[in-house]
């Protein structure tokens, strides 16, 4: 085997070179975009609850559920949570409301939303879209995290947080049995939003 002469090197280096330069700019199109996500949500709208139990405010997630922050914020809107009972409440799950007929079975004039998971967690005071057996059948009814609900993770839409009112939440009347229905429900007096659209 014989050294390699100064000609065949030159070309080496400058491949080596050019390699070196798109491996490094393909780097950081790559880094870029990692670093973008992981940049803080931006602010969405938030809407404040005002509950026979006090005020529960929620900022809501478009960057995480477009489609379904869509339609609460139109529902919100119509008044169409106004007078609605929390139907469904489970001492250390959850609180569930968005069902003006209270049997959990209600919902609003509109075709349900398509699933729009998320990486996200469900943890204590995250907002989620509740559904029937299809995971593209959430329509007006959510439900408010009492505590972290790992077995949701990438089941169910999540559609904000609590950021002011939990204690509030924690009061809510509690139901019965594994269902968890109220018989002596709190109720949503007034929904409004608050913000600018995110």
């Amino acid at each position: 085997m014989s050294a390699p002469s100064r000609g065949s090197i030159l070309p080496r280096t400058l491949s080596m070179k050019l390699l070196l330069a798109l491996a490094f700019a393909f780097g950081l199109a790559a880094v870029v975009p990692a670093a973008a996500q992981t940049a803080p949500a931006k602010a969405g709208p938030s809407i404040v609850l005002e509950t026979t139990k006090g005020a529960v405010t929620i900022r809501l997630r478009p960057d995480l559920a477009p489609k379904h922050v869509e339609r609460i914020v139109r529902l919100v809107n119509e008044k169409f949570y106004d007078g609605v009972p929390f139907h469904r409440v489970i001492a250390g799950f959850m609180a569930q409301t968005g069902d003006p007929t209270g049997t959990g079975t209600g919902g609003s004039k509109y075709p349900d939303v398509p699933a729009e998971f998320s990486k996200e967690s469900f943890k204590r005071g995250v907002v989620g879209m509740a559904r029937a057996g299809s995971p593209n059948s959430a329509n007006s009814q959510f439900f408010i995290c009492f505590a972290a609900s790992p077995w949701l993770d990438g089941q169910y839409t999540i559609v904000g947080e609590v950021t002011q009112g939990m204690d509030v939440v924690d009061k809510l009347n509690k139901g019965s049995g594994a269902g968890g229905m109220v018989t002596n429900p709190d109720k949503v007096t007034s929904a409004r939003l608050v913000g600018a659209a995110g």
